[in-house]
């Protein structure tokens, strides 16, 4: 039996916490953005929390940067925050200076969503419910997401029916240390990605698309993220995934270095994000106290192009009542 309990309180409504168990894992999820807040896998050797969380909603409002949550409407940027549709310019709300980040100022990451749980299936279903306009964003959205735990593998099923043209591109944004704690620059990462989306400094693709080769983003082999960027640049990066994608073949692999841990990542999607917490700040702490300081996590996240609303070569990420959006997302940790 799948039991919800109290995690805190955000604006003054409830926020709720499920607990999803298998004899090899342990998973936590809440109705504050969809968010995944822990992750335990069973190990001979004993338990191992291999991903980024926080203990408390106040941290969570405080501390987090997008962990564990369901980025979006639009997951990644949008150049200055607008884009033209059917002949009108739509505006977005700011964040990463001028441009739109992971669904605005608030985004499907910052909602409260409502829970259901299904005992026989192991899983939780998460629906939002997001009006026309939140955000900028055009048309009314009713958003779904499913999570089902089976023994170490963790799906999410992400569905999106709006009533009129819109872009939705959504995004999973754990953070995992397979290791437990310390620095993931030694994880040894291969993704099925030949080629990447070049970006400026502040990230905003240029609109080509380019090989891999001879870059840091070269992970067609299996390679520890330290041994292929020595200089430690970091990795945020979208990865363009081989094309015919097949959810029964891994796109992304990673492996601890330490601990032998195995993450396996499966997904329809045509790019990943991959990104190795260049960016944290040191001395942040979460749960047990583990810091989650530069370079101690790593994301992979399954999506579409970012800014695609303004490159006509890049998939579109426009939804519409008749093609409404969906994706298939799994995770495997093991080991």
């Amino acid at each position: 039996m799948i039991q919800k309990k109290l995690f805190g309180e955000y604006e003054g409504r409830k926020v709720e916490r499920a607990v999803l168990e298998s004899d090899k894992a342990q998973v936590s999820i809440l109705s504050f953005g969809c968010a995944t807040q822990d992750w335990i896998i069973a190990r001979s050797s004993g338990d191992l929390r291999v991903m980024q969380g926080f203990a408390t909603m106040d941290e969570f409002v405080s501390k987090s940067a997008s962990h564990g949550i369901i980025a979006g409407r639009v997951a990644n940027r949008i150049a200055g925050a607008k884009f033209d549709l059917d002949g009108k310019t739509y505006h977005l709300t700011t964040k990463a200076g001028p441009h739109s980040l992971h669904g605005g100022v608030t985004g499907l990451g910052k909602r409260l969503w409502n829970m259901d749980t299904d005992s026989e299936t192991n899983s939780v279903r998460l629906t939002y419910a997001s009006p026309d306009g939140e955000e900028g964003y055009p048309g009314a959205v009713a958003f779904s997401v499913t999570m089902t735990l089976d023994g170490s593998k963790l799906v999410w099923e992400m569905s999106g029916q709006p009533d009129r043209a819109t872009p939705i591109n959504l995004a999973q944004h754990n953070y995992y240390n397979l290791n437990g704690e310390g620095t993931a620059l030694d994880h040894v990462l291969q993704v099925d990605a030949e080629h990447y989306t070049p970006t400026d400094d502040l990230l905003i693709p240029d609109g080509t698309i380019k090989s891999v080769e001879g870059t840091r983003y070269d992970f067609r082999q299996a390679v520890a993220m330290r041994a292929i960027d020595p200089q430690g640049l970091g990795v945020d990066m979208n990865l363009v995934l081989r094309g015919g994608r097949n959810t029964s073949i891994a796109a992304a692999t990673a492996v601890g270095d330490k601990s032998g841990v195995v993450m396996k990542v499966w997904t329809d999607q045509p790019a990943i994000q991959a990104y190795n917490s260049v960016m944290a700040k040191d001395g942040t702490k979460g749960l047990s106290g583990v810091e989650y300081g530069k370079f101690s996590g790593l994301c992979l996240e399954a999506q579409h192009f970012p800014d695609a609303v303004h490159h006509a070569n890049f998939p579109s990420v426009i939804r519409t009542p008749e093609n409404p959006y969906y994706q298939y997302y799994a995770v495997d940790i093991a080991g």
